[in-house]
């Protein structure tokens, strides 16, 4: 069994990368070879969100002892919310040879790399500053306050998008998701995950007569 892929997607908020990973998975995740990690958070639930299955949503106090046990891959301070993905969940998918995927800014994404070098990274870009603010103020879950600052947040986050492998500018959605896929379907036949798959064939292939 090949080990599975860990991929980093990060964007400005808005620039679709939930909606582009919960598509993915519902087109080609239903054998069970894609998840997403569930990352812990302090912030408030939004409508329509439940806690465990688009966040482990827990009290600042609670979040911090995690920290203080080392508990998470990654963990950051967003907006005034801390973000956090559990090491042991992440490390148990990838030894079943499920693709992880990482919703997660450049701070978390910086963390990652140092302790899993090999983390596939691909950044999401809207098309424009004028696309992105239409898409917040869209969602009609923020504040003018609220969106006001997320665009002046974004421009620092998008400044970031040379530490990544992969980039993507999700101007039309279905194209984008396409192009994700591909990224996906690439990383699989890498020789290190090729080699991990087919290691009986290839001792069968290449065996002394």
């Amino acid at each position: 069994m090949r080990r599975g892929n860990l991929f980093i997607l990060s964007a400005p908020s808005g620039a679709g990368k939930s909606s582009l990973i919960k598509a993915l998975l519902e087109q080609h995740g239903q054998d069970g070879s894609l998840a997403v990690s569930v990352s812990h958070t302090t912030r408030q639930t939004r409508p329509g969100e439940e806690n465990g299955v688009h966040y482990h949503f827990v009290a600042v106090e609670e979040f911090k002892a995690l920290i203080a046990k080392e508990a998470f891959f990654e963990w950051a301070e967003v907006f005034g919310n801390f973000y956090g993905t559990s090491r042991l969940a992440v490390e148990e998918q990838l030894a079943k040879g499920i693709d992880v995927f990482l919703d997660i800014d450049w701070q978390g994404a910086r963390q990652v790399r140092e302790m899993m070098p090999d983390a596939i990274g691909i950044f999401i870009l809207p098309p424009s500053r004028q696309e992105l603010e239409r898409r917040l103020i869209g969602r009609g879950q923020d504040s003018s306050d609220t969106i006001a600052h997320r665009m002046s947040e974004a421009v620092s986050e998008m400044s970031h998008y040379d530490e990544y492998q992969y980039l993507l500018v999700n101007d039309d959605f279905d194209d984008t998701l396409d192009k994700l896929r591909a990224v996906v379907l690439s990383a699989r036949q890498r020789l290190a995950s090729q080699q991990q798959a087919h290691s009986a064939l290839l001792d069968a292939l290449l065996a002394v007569k």
